[in-house]
This record gives C-alpha cells, structure tokens and sequence, in this order.
C-alpha cells in the first residue's frame, strides 16, 4: 500500500538534495531524496453513521476534516 493520504491524496515526493559545494563548483556529489508526506493514522468517529472509521491522513487533511465536518469530507473523498 502506498503511503498516500485518504482526504488531500498527498503521497511521497522524490527531489534533488542542495549542498554548500554547489555554490562554488558545478558539481552536486548528493543524490536525490524521497520527501515522505506527514501522514498519521487516525480513528474517528463519525455520528452520523454511529461508527468509527480508520484513515491515513496529513495534517492538512486533518485541518480539512475539522473545518467540513467528519461525515461530508469523508464522503467526498470517498472513503464513506
């Protein structure tokens, strides 16, 4: 399963790493880097359908949930 988040779909990024040697020369010895998005495993619980759900979530979904309610932001992202 991909490390990817329920709500927002934020998932993994792969970027270039930047050293101080760059500045002088043209040569960048460091590699890439996989950039994992901030995702929590979360039990909530949503009163309309008197049940618990478990997501994988980001902060910012998370901001998300409590800004449009529980049951609406879960249905949309079709989790529900």
């Amino acid at each position: 399963m991909a490390r990817k988040c329920d709500i927002t779909g934020k998932s993994t990024q792969i970027g270039g790493r930047y050293s101080n040697r760059v500045r002088a020369t043209q040569f960048n010895p460091t590699g890439k880097v996989r950039r994992k998005a901030n995702l929590t495993r979360r039990r909530i619980y949503v009163p309309e359908l008197k049940k618990w759900v478990n997501v994988d979530i980001s902060v910012k979904g998370l901001k998300t949930l409590k800004k449009n309610g529980a049951f609406a932001t879960l249905k949309k992202a079709g989790k529900i």
